[in-house]
């Protein structure tokens, strides 16, 4: 880690965040600061509730001679985080320490009510009570909650009004999750973010396919978000041949069986004659050989295919992480879709995996953009007075 070129006690924070317990000579060899200025800021930093000092190097069997070396860490109870995945039917909200430990979860569903800005703002504030009583926090220890939303969203949290559903997803929320700071930010930005740890290149799509398709796009490393926070969005999908429209896997599944039902192609005994049918159902159908639901699962995948090329050959990206809950069920549509860009006319074509995160791989990037937004500047945060002067070597309540 560089030297941080702002105050001592910023400088030391994020070193502080980015390691585990340290002494001050190794704080010094990594920040360049004196150690009577790593000393004094650690006691002011202590006195604050940022940091805790522990038992000395000789007590935690780490020293043997001399004069026994002081050692500290970040104190992760120090404030808390909220992520939450705040989609059309479903809100899921976790709360989380400042290194992104999951202390709390809870879930709600808004149903066929998700446009209803009313119960969606309801629904939303009753599940981060639920999140943060779950994990027995007191809301005033919530330093930052960033809420993931499926519209886009510009670096001031606002998306374009459209007049419908961009609108109704992103109606404003500071009022309505009165904890610590509210950053707003694309569902599938979050996803991206979640997904950065584990993708391995630097240039890739996490592409959100359950109701929707819609993409965080990550190339040379950067996330990117465009003049009004809309890439990835993928409207433009009305226009590409094959595909029609930016509905997701999940909802184009229901939609073509309900055209087989129509069309009489789905006889009274196959699996996908039940009432209610979901994606998942006309997977396991195709995968114990049902004709019709096989034919779907292929165009599905001839679908999936054609989205990847587009993003391929608009951003020459490495990969594509199918993410979402659909990715769990969507194995044979993945490797329908690898063997359409397999057949050599679309060279050099992306990797298609599916997602390992499953349903919540928006509140798990929406947590790590939490965290994030702390270390960038934690000073810029007032910790609840009952957190701060405890005794060194003393850790924080829970509650």
């Amino acid at each position: 880690m560089p030297p941080h070129r702002g105050t001592s006690a910023e400088t030391l924070l994020e070193y502080a965040f980015a390691v585990r317990a340290f002494t001050a000579t190794e704080a010094i060899d990594t920040t360049g600061l004196t150690r009577s200025t790593i000393l004094g800021t650690c006691e002011e930093l202590v006195r604050l509730g940022w940091l805790r000092e522990l038992d000395d190097a000789r007590a935690a069997g780490e020293y043997r001679m001399g004069r026994p070396a002081r050692r500290y860490e970040l104190d992760t109870t120090a404030g808390v985080v909220v992520g939450v995945d705040a989609g059309q039917h479903r809100v899921t909200a976790f709360v989380a320490d400042l290194r992104g430990t999951v202390l709390g979860r809870a879930s709600g569903t808004l149903g066929e009510s998700g446009l209803d800005v009313p119960v969606r703002l309801r629904v939303l504030a009753e599940t981060v009570a639920a999140a943060l009583a779950d994990a027995a926090i007191d809301p005033g220890r919530v330093l930052v909650t960033v809420v993931g939303i499926p519209a886009p969203v510009d670096t001031g949290g606002a998306s374009p009004g459209d007049g419908g559903f961009w609108d109704r997803m992103n109606p404003g929320f500071a009022g309505t999750v009165p904890h610590g700071r509210v950053l707003v930010e694309n569902d599938a930005n979050l996803a991206a973010l979640a997904e950065r740890p584990s993708s391995g290149e630097a240039s890739f799509a996490a592409l959100l396919s359950g109701e929707r398709f819609g993409a965080g796009l990550v190339v040379d490393g950067v996330l990117l978000r465009g003049a009004h926070g809309g890439a990835g969005e993928m409207r433009v999908l009305e226009l590409v041949e094959g595909v029609g429209s930016s509905d997701g896997i999940g909802a184009t599944a229901r939609t073509l069986v309900a055209e087989a039902v129509a069309a009489g192609a789905v006889g009274p005994g196959s699996p996908l004659a039940t009432e209610g049918i979901d994606a998942a159902t006309v997977f396991r159908a195709a995968r114990d050989g049902d004709a019709q639901a096989t034919e779907i699962v292929d165009r599905l995948g001839d679908r999936l295919g054609r989205v990847c090329v587009l993003l391929a050959s608009l951003l020459d990206i490495d990969r594509v992480v199918v993410a979402g809950a659909i990715a769990e069920f969507a194995a044979a549509v993945i490797e329908r879709a690898r063997a359409l860009l397999d057949d050599g006319h679309f060279d050099p074509v992306p990797e298609i995996v599916a997602s390992s995160l499953g349903a919540d791989v928006v509140v798990i990037g929406a947590v790590a953009h939490a965290v994030d937004a702390v270390r960038a500047d934690p000073l810029s945060f007032p910790l609840a007075p009952q957190h701060r002067a405890r005794p060194p070597g003393t850790a924080a309540s829970q509650h």
